[in-house]
């Protein structure tokens, strides 16, 4: 079975830069049916492989038909394997004997591979790095990162690598995931940031990693209803500084939740972000602000009004003072929704009538929170300020990542990710991010 390897490969696996990528062992393949002659030593999968804690196979109650070689499904499927923490390279074979439209997320709906196009002539290959974490701290075992009780469970902290295949036909050949030591891109940051895990909601951090080929991973540690000082608190902060090496990135976004009344003062904030960059740099890492995005509030006139004032200003003057990258992410949403308006703004924020969804019952009304439409076009503002700030790790971004302007959004009704079946818990989603 002759297969078109996807073009970053070589540019994920041989790039010479400051960055380090390094293959370790214990490589695993994970077949449709018999394994092929060149394909010795792999892992069979039959419908019945279901996952459990000592199984890799279908997980979350999905199973998709297994035959002629490829796991097909009318339905969205699951994939798991159990692994430690770290992170993994996954080379995905995609087809099957008529066509598919597959996008790939991994752990809590992380865009991994969007519209994945083949035909039964066509097949095709993705490479994708993905990370994984648990909330043990070094080796104690005692102390752990203070997780939410919407985190208990999460895909994200779960101890195994799970993969959604969703789309039209969702339907792959092969999975392999090899162990790998490689450049990290760190957040830290609040809902607008965090993996949400529950449909419809999304934040920027979720779609970034579909923007960046092998070579660097993505380490989304933000988490809902942070505060710089609760994400110290919690031990989040600590976590990373527990994994972060020379050479890895922790971008940090702060804002929405530090103004709150009797939350962060602006003088707090300042000096907890100080600290947070002394402890990136002392690990010989690079420390990179975001400034938050702005809410959907108008004025009369069509143009965004400063509802975060004045973190997203003291930021940039950190950033000026510490002489640190900044990505201005307040600056460029504001740019993006004026560009919407007040109207088709509504259509990248969470605004749903009531029953749109599984366990909604009531209408969501949200001018902070976003849907995958809002948080892809803001990830891809943060990819631009990447490139704008001249970061080495741009070298690794996709083929695919084309330049974006603010001004002209992506076309909404154009755009469309599947969305990821909710129930794997029971939840009322119009109060998720909230928790």
């Amino acid at each position: 079975m002759t297969r078109n390897l996807y073009p970053t490969i070589l540019r994920g696996l041989l790039v010479t830069s400051a960055m380090s990528v390094t293959l370790l062992a214990s490589a695993q393949k994970f077949v449709c049916g018999p394994p092929e002659v060149n394909e010795a030593g792999a892992i069979q999968l039959e419908a019945k492989s279901i996952f459990s804690a000592s199984t890799s196979g279908f997980d979350l109650n999905s199973q998709p038909e297994v035959m002629n070689g490829f796991c097909s499904s009318n339905q969205p499927f699951f994939f798991s394997v159990a692994l430690p923490e770290g992170s993994y390279r996954v080379t995905v074979e995609f087809g099957s004997s008529r066509p598919s439209d597959t996008t790939v997320r991994a752990e809590a709906r992380r865009l991994m591979a969007e519209h994945v196009v083949t035909t039964a002539s066509d097949p095709a290959t993705r490479i994708f790095d993905v990370n994984l974490r648990t909330p043990q701290i070094g080796a104690d075992v005692h102390r752990q990162v203070k997780l939410k009780a919407r985190e208990v469970g999460n895909l994200d902290w779960d101890g195994k690598l799970t993969l959604e295949f969703n789309g039209d036909h969702p339907s792959i050949h092969s999975i392999a995931i090899e162990p790998v030591r490689e450049t990290t891109i760190y957040l830290a940051g609040d809902s607008t940031v965090v993996d949400q895990d529950l449909e419809p909601w999304a934040a920027w951090g979720q779609m970034l990693p579909r923007f960046f080929a092998p070579g660097v991973v993505i380490a989304n540690h933000a988490e809902s209803g942070e505060t710089i000082r609760s994400f110290n608190g919690e031990l989040r902060l600590e976590k990373i500084m527990s994994l972060i090496q020379p050479g890895d990135y922790l971008l940090l976004q702060f804002g929405h939740n530090d103004q709150k009344p009797n939350a962060v003062s602006p003088a707090d904030y300042k000096a907890l972000l100080i600290a947070a960059i002394a402890k990136t740099r002392a690990m010989g890492a690079t420390p990179i602000l975001v400034t938050s995005m702005n809410r959907r509030t108008f004025d009369s006139a069509g143009k965004i009004t400063d509802s975060l004032a004045p973190y997203p200003q003291t930021m940039r003057e950190v950033a000026a003072a510490q002489q640190v990258a900044l990505i201005d992410l307040n600056a460029m949403s504001k740019t993006l929704f004026e560009a919407m308006g007040p109207n088709l703004a509504m259509k990248a924020f969470m605004h749903y009538p009531a029953k749109s969804f599984p366990h909604q019952d009531q209408a969501i009304s949200d001018d902070t929170h976003f849907n995958s439409y809002g948080a892809y076009e803001l990830a891809r503002c943060v990819v631009r300020g990447m490139r704008e700030a001249k970061l080495p790790l741009v070298e690794f971004l996709r083929p695919d990542a084309a330049a974006f302007d603010p001004a002209r959004p992506d076309p909404q009704p154009l755009f469309h990710l599947p969305a990821t079946p909710i129930p794997m818990k029971s939840a009322d989603v119009t109060k998720t991010p909230q928790i």
